[in-house]
């Protein structure tokens, strides 16, 4: 045991110095560190989804019961209205569309007693349509329309065969904007 402590002394005896400035290095400097800092650059956009109808008004006028009229060009009965449905948001957006009743007649796939049908056509619509039965709920007039894109669309009403109310009746068309999946 003696030996130890002698060796240990001596090494202290020399090396004083060396041991005093190591201790003092590790309590007052602070540790080194490698560090680098790199950037990501992010950017976020809230999704905006609208649509407006231009010109967002049909008067199909006074109809004989049992008759129709259309707002395409190329129908006889036509009051020439094609309407216009812009994507004013800024994503590409789905277009739905649905009618209604209206308070004195039901919505239905044919004319009849106290019934019409209103229907809506996006292609040919002047020369060769087809036409698509509007529901109370929305079904889809198009898909994919980007931002500032538009798509027309063509209605047709046939009014029912008989009713019992001469009344003006709302029958009014609602197209809704969602994003597309």
């Amino acid at each position: 045991m003696k030996a130890k402590k002698g060796i240990f002394a001596k090494l202290l005896k020399e090396y004083w110095p060396v041991l005093l400035l190591g201790v003092v290095m590790f309590f007052l400097l602070p540790g080194v560190r490698a560090a680098d800092t790199g950037t990501v650059t992010a950017t976020v956009t809230v999704q905006k989804i609208s649509l407006s109808v231009s010109d967002g008004s049909v008067d199909y006028g006074t109809l004989a019961v049992g008759t129709s009229a259309t707002t395409a060009t190329g129908d006889g009965d036509s009051v020439d209205d094609t309407q216009t449905v812009t994507n004013d948001g800024n994503v590409t957006e789905d277009f739905d569309i649905k009618g209604q009743d209206s308070s004195a007649w039901s919505l239905q796939n044919t004319p009849g007693d106290e019934q019409y049908t209103h229907e809506f056509c996006t292609s040919n619509c002047d020369s060769s349509p087809t036409w698509t039965p509007l529901t109370t709920s929305y079904d889809t007039l198009v898909t994919g329309i980007g931002a500032s894109n538009t798509q027309d669309f063509d209605l047709r009403i046939q009014v029912p065969t008989s009713t019992t109310d001469y009344n003006a009746q709302s029958v009014d068309v609602t197209v809704l904007a969602t994003a597309s999946s």
